[in-house]
Order: structure tokens, then C-alpha cells, then sequence
């Protein structure tokens, strides 16, 4: 290959990264500065001119997508096949390592991957099977405090809860929780990464021989990497390895998860001869909006440090809006996007962001009302509908018969006479006498310990898994799923539901023997002696564990900020920029968590291509609650040459041209804002007046009707 074909089209920056020589690398990749297009030439450059083996190299990132849009680009610039490198997400590389080492990673090798659901549902049974009231320990709780600590690398023995009576509950159920997934040789998601760990730890030929094979270590979103997927790294490099991570300080937003910002700079204190290079230049946004990013996020202390700027244009001014409550603040930002497609613009060009779910409530009432097509992103994705959930437990017990979760799960669905008393029966025999559930009930079965109506049920579920396992282990994966769908009667199930609902479900289990037939068995998995319906089962496991949207149709996105990371958008609204809400109320108090409520703004700013508008109201219902607000901190961060005002909040501004008062005299002093009704509109929300005396109007937004314009004299509004 063409030195110079890998080189062009690169800004020098980007060059000096793709062609250092082999050493630790930090590259701080500020949003929009081409970071993929980096690490997949670096991956071509290592290949094509230093010589490096694709054997050699392993590529690491945090989405499953990412990775196969990583190794797709790998392809088209090598012009050959990438198939043996090595690249996924760390879970996905943990899980190859399971796989491939089950037996030293003290699993079966027909080990089951838990998703977040399946975790939870054990959990929560766990908890009541312990005696504890669910009201003052909770599942979800429980289920944090156990994955905050895999993810930090702690097992229950590491942990001392001292005199602190929670701490030593928590550590109970964690306790329990171990033991029941190591007999059933279940995993979650943390525990991939911990067990991996711990693999090559306890095994010094195993970690010697990955520590010789990956010479090269890639990682992006390195930021994001939390502390056991940084010991991860640090000790597959060891001492010979080469790690060249890509990352950005001003983008790590999710310390509530476990990532930890701190690693960016703990990199230069771990490895060896570490050379930081800057991606500055940006390729997204316009100088205006880049400017506003660079100016709110100087406020953070402890930075590495960088300067996004672009040599495109400048752009227009950031549009900031001061609504009077939150009502106001809706009909302003959908009213703006219906005149951005009045003038061409793609809906699905067009973002609203903000702090909290619960913001979209009224900013999807007024879509509605306008009928401008919209989704809310990040809803359930496929792997995590009830049915296909439903589907997949069937086949994880035609693959692995002692798998408790599914057992828990499909043991009476479709219903078969199978109640909670004898579930409970057979978990404490299991119990007693140290058997897997499957075992416990085999024995009950074979001894009679179940009455007879029992006994007939779960005889018949025990014949149907292994009828199906016996039946069609050599089938094809589509023929598994199939069987398994028809001959559990699995649709029975949902018989109950409304027809629309029922066909989706029929739909969607019609979609999951689509995609097996469509499945074909990953080199990776193939070589790690996996079975096409292993590797199927871990493929939809691992895809139920990521939160990436799926892609869209022409409609207007709505989400969260945290969700708006990796996204870009033509036009974007951020929304709710209030004291309380964003930065949010429980961070405000915490130096480490305001800051990363300022990292999120910057995340918001940095998703706009060409126009950027912001909003807060006034006041605010809020949590149920009536209260004022005050323009968030990060406003008075941007300069206000950069803003264009496009209604100033009434205190301290002018009142814009238009004629806008502070309140209505017409009426008696009604103001701005107000909650008034209308005998015949209900109630409303006064948004707007113009004109005086007799001819004073207001305008008003309707629950039921939408916005309106009335003569003051003529409306009889009343205020509530």
C-alpha cells in the first residue's frame, strides 16, 4: 500500500498521530476532531508500514456497533479482509477470553451471559428468599452496590463494611448472589471484565502469552473506561506492549456509571514515555458554537487542556430563549422546529436535548399537536422485548439446562400450572441439598416430592427442554429457534393481550428466526470453539447490555444529553438550562459532580452543527411543584457576543419589540405566564400580549386546543 494514501486527507495532528513511532500514546481527541478516522489509519499504518501482524493488535471500544463500523472501515482501507484482528468491546473481548479459557476461568464451558434484567430478577428473588423487606432493600440497590464493586475489581471478600448495618446487608446479598451464579455458571456484564481479569491474574503462562501476542493495545473513549477495564489494559500491556488510547477529559460524563476521568491522567503515570498529541482542529461545528463550547468548559479545573477551532465559518449566533414556565419554553422550541421544516430542513436534522426523561412529556405534547414526527431515543431495543426475552431463555436451556435465570423465567410461561409455592420448593431443595434448580427438580421428580398436579407440570416442562435439546442439537440455529417458539406454544402467552399488541409480539419473534437465519458464526467465536447457538446467545446478550439507539426514521430526536454523546445534529435545542435542573440539583454541591455537569453542557453544545438554540424558563413546575427559577450557571459561562437574544428574561432585560408587557392591565393584572381558563378553551397558559386599552390581546396556550389569540375585553379569563 501507498504510504502517502494513508497519510491524505489527514491534518497535521492527525498525521502525527497515525505515523508515531511504536511508544504509549495519548491522544486528546476534542468532539468532531476525526478520532476514528485516527485509530482505524493507525490500525492500517501499524499493519501496512511498520509491519505489525494483525494478530498483533487488539482494538478496543465501548459499543458493539462502533466496533463493527471499526473493523468495516479497517477493511476498506487495507483492501483486504480484517477479520483476525482483534476488535470489540471490552465486554465482548472478555467474553472471547471466557470462552476460549472456561476451564482455567473456573466456568462451564456452556456458561450463560445474565443481562441487566435477568441480573435484576435474581437479585429481587434473592432479597425476599433472604427474609428482607423489599420496601427498605431494594433490588436495584442491591444490584448497583454489587456491580459498583465488581466494577472497582472487589469480590465480598475484599469489601470491610466495618459497624455500617446497610453495608453489611448489601454485602450479604452479594455474598449470596456469588454463590448462586458460580453454581449455576451464570455472569453479568461486570463480572466478564472482573473474571477476565482475574483470568489472566491468577494464570502468569496464559497472561505472558497474551501480554507476547498483543503488542498493540488501541482504545477509544478511553475516558469512559472504569477501574477495572483500566487494570484490564494496564495489565495485558505489561511491560513490552504498546498502548495508543483516544479520549477526551471534556467528554467523560459518566461518572455515575463507574467511568472515571482520572484515568486520562493516570495513563501518563502508569505507562511508560507517554506522548500526548492534541486533535484540536474541528470538523463538525461552526466557530461560533465552538467558541461557547471552549468558554463554558475552561471553567473545569484539572484539565489536560485543548482548544477546538475550525477553519470553516462562523456561523450564526447561538439563539438563547428565557420562557416564562415551561409551558412557554415547549410551544417556543417546537414552534422554531416547524419553521425549520416550513424552510427544508430533515426532521431527523433536528435534536432536542435535555437534563431529564421527564423533560419530553410536554415538548412530545405539542409535536403531537403540531403532528411533527418524533422519537424519543433510546427506547427498548430488540434484544430486551418480553418476547424475545422469552424466546432466548428456551434456547439457553436447550444450551445449558442449569441455567437458573431461564429456568426462573420460562419455567411457567406460557402458564402450565407451575405456581410460586412450587418454585419455592423446588429453590430451597436446590438449596438443601447444593444442587442446581434443573438437578433439584430432576430429584423431586424421580423421588415424588412434588403433589401430583405439581409433578405433572413440571414433568412436562422438563420433557419439552429435553425434547427440544435432543431433537435439534444438529439443527440449524434457525430451526432451533423456530421449534423452540412452536412447540413451547410460547404465543399462548400473550393470547390475553390486545390484537395490535399480540401481532407485534408475533412480529418480533417472527424478526428473532429472521436474524438466526441471517447469523453467521464470528471468526472469533468459531476459533473459540463455540457452538452457533453459544455464540447467538452471547450475540443477543451482549446486544440487550448496550444502551445505543437504534437508527431513525424522518423524525424530529428526542433525548436525553447523556444519550446525545457520539450524535451530531444540523440544529439542536438544549432545554431546561435552569439552577437546579442543569447543572442538576444533586450535583451542585460536589466540586467532581458539577464538573462533570459542566462536561454535559459541553457534550450538548458540541452535538450542533450549524444552529444552536438554548432555553430556560422562568418558572417551572418541577417535581410537583410551582417554583421560580434562575438561568443556569453554564449560560453566564458563553459570552454574550455570542448570543442572540431572542427573548431576554423580563428581569434585568428590556422588553423586546412586539409590545410584550409584564402584565396584562386589561384584565386586571394578569400576567405573563399566568394560569388562567376560558369558559369554553379550559385552562391555559398566558404566553404572550400585544395592543392596548380595548384592544389589548393576549395569547394563550390551551390544554385541549393549543395556542390562541383573544381579545382581553371580550375573553373573560380567569386566573386559577
Amino acid at each position: 500500500m501507498d504510504v502517502n494514501k494513508l497519510l491524505e486527507n489527514l491534518n497535521p495532528a492527525q498525521r502525527e498521530a497515525v505515523a508515531a513511532k511504536a511508544s504509549n500514546l495519548l491522544i486528546l481527541a476534542g468532539a468532531g476532531s476525526g478520532k476514528t478516522r485516527v485509530l482505524i489509519h493507525r490500525i492500517a499504518w501499524l499493519i501496512e508500514v511498520m509491519g505489525v501482524s494483525p494478530h498483533a493488535i487488539l482494538a478496543v471500544t465501548f459499543t458493539n456497533k462502533a466496533a463493527g463500523e471499526m473493523r468495516q472501515r479497517c477493511t476498506e482501507l487495507l483492501g483486504y479482509s480484517a477479520r483476525n484482528l482483534w476488535v470489540g468491546t471490552f465486554h465482548s473481548i472478555a467474553h472471547r477470553l471466557l470462552r476460549m479459557h472456561s476451564a482455567d476461568a473456573g466456568l462451564s464451558d456452556s456458561f450463560q451471559i445474565l443481562d441487566s434484567d435477568d441480573q435484576y430478577r435474581l437479585i429481587r428473588r434473592l432479597v425476599r428468599e433472604m427474609g428482607l423487606d423489599e420496601s427498605h432493600w431494594p433490588a436495584r440497590k442491591a444490584q448497583w452496590f454489587i456491580n459498583h464493586h465488581k466494577d472497582e475489581g472487589r469480590r465480598p471478600d475484599h469489601i470491610e463494611p466495618g459497624y455500617d448495618h446497610a453495608e453489611r446487608q448489601w454485602l450479604e446479598v452479594y455474598v449470596q448472589y456469588e454463590a448462586y451464579c458460580r453454581k449455576a455458571s451464570l455472569v453479568d456484564f461486570a463480572e466478564l471484565l472482573l473474571r477476565a481479569h482475574e483470568l489472566l491474574l491468577e494464570n502468569t503462562d496464559l497472561l505472558a502469552h497474551y501480554q507476547h501476542r498483543f503488542s498493540h493495545l488501541l482504545v477509544d473513549e478511553f475516558q469512559d473506561t472504569n477501574a477495572i477495564q483500566y487494570a484490564f489494559i494496564h495489565l495485558l500491556a505489561g511491560t513490552s506492549g504498546w498502548a495508543f488510547v483516544v479520549g477526551d477529559d471534556d467528554q467523560s460524563i459518566y461518572g455515575w456509571r463507574g467511568a472515571r476521568v482520572e484515568n486520562v491522567g493516570q495513563f501518563e503515570r502508569d505507562f511508560d514515555d507517554v506522548s500526548v498529541i492534541r486533535l484540536e482542529q474541528n470538523y463538525r461545528s461552526t466557530g461560533v458554537i465552538l467558541e461557547a463550547a471552549n468558554a463554558v468548559i475552561e471553567n473545569n479545573h484539572g484539565r489536560l487542556g485543548k482548544n477546538l477551532w475550525t477553519d470553516g465559518e462562523r456561523g450564526d449566533l447561538i439563539r438563547l430563549f428565557a420562557a416564562y414556565n415551561e409551558h412557554d419554553e415547549a410551544d417556543f422550541v417546537v414552534s422554531s422546529i416547524d419553521q425549520c421544516l416550513d424552510e427544508g430542513l430533515s426532521a431527523n436534522d433536528i435534536a432536542i436535548l435535555y437534563r431529564s426523561n421527564a423533560q419530553s412529556r410536554l415538548l412530545e405534547e405539542q409535536l403531537m399537536r403540531k403532528k411533527i414526527p418524533y422519537r424519543v431515543y433510546g427506547g427498548q431495543r430488540f434484544f430486551e422485548r418480553a418476547e424475545i426475552k422469552d424466546a432466548l431463555a428456551y434456547l439457553r436451556l436447550m444450551a445449558n439446562p442449569d441455567d437458573a435465570a431461564a429456568i426462573e423465567r420460562v419455567i411457567n410461561v406460557p402458564a402450565r400450572g407451575i405456581g410460586e409455592k412450587t418454585l419455592v420448593g423446588i429453590r430451597q431443595h436446590a438449596a438443601e441439598q447444593g444442587l442446581s434448580l434443573w438437578q433439584a427438580i430432576a430429584r423431586m421428580l424421580e423421588h415424588q416430592l412434588l403433589t401430583a398436579r405439581a409433578h405433572s407440570a413440571v414433568e412436562g416442562f422438563v420433557l419439552l427442554i429435553n425434547d427440544l435439546r435432543e431433537a435439534y442439537q444438529d439443527s440449524t440455529l434457525e430451526v432451533q429457534i423456530e421449534q423452540s417458539i412452536r412447540r413451547s406454544e410460547l404465543m399462548r402467552h400473550y393470547d390475553k393481550e390486545p390484537l395490535e399488541r399480540r401481532e407485534g409480539r408475533e412480529e418480533n419473534l417472527a424478526e428473532l428466526i429472521n436474524a438466526a437465519g441471517s447469523f453467521t458464526l464470528p471468526t472469533e467465536d468459531e476459533q473459540a470453539g463455540m457452538s452457533e447457538l453459544i455464540s447467538f446467545l452471547s450475540h443477543a446478550a451482549l446486544e440487550a447490555g448496550e444502551r445505543q439507539g437504534d437508527e431513525w426514521d424522518d423524525c424530529v430526536q428526542l433525548m436525553t444529553l447523556h444519550s446525545a454523546k457520539g450524535l451530531e445534529f444540523d440544529t439542536v435545542f438544549i432545554t431546561g438550562l435552569e439552577h437546579g435542573l442543569f447543572p442538576h440539583q444533586m450535583s451542585i454541591e460536589e466540586p467532581g459532580r458539577f464538573e462533570e455537569e459542566r462536561r454535559l453542557c459541553y457534550v450538548g453544545i458540541t452535538r450542533a452543527r450549524r444552529h444552536l438554540t438554548l432555553s430556560w424558563a422562568e418558572a417551572r413546575r418541577w417535581q410537583g411543584k410551582n417554583s421560580l427559577r434562575r438561568p443556569s450557571r453554564f449560560l453566564k459561562e458563553i459570552p454574550t457576543e455570542l448570543l442572540q437574544h431572542v427573548r431576554p428574561a423580563r428581569s434585568g432585560y428590556s422588553a423586546p419589540s412586539g409590545g410584550m408587557q409584564d402584565n396584562a392591565n386589561a384584565t386586571g393584572g394578569l400576567n405573563l405566564g399566568q394560569l388562567v381558563t376560558h369558559p369554553s378553551f379550559g385552562t391555559g397558559v398566558i404566553l404572550d400580549c400585544e395592543g392596548s386599552g380595548d384592544h389589548t390581546r393576549v395569547q394563550v396556550n390551551f390544554d385541549s386546543v393549543g395556542s390562541k389569540w383573544l381579545v382581553l375585553s371580550y375573553a373573560n379569563l380567569t386566573a386559577v
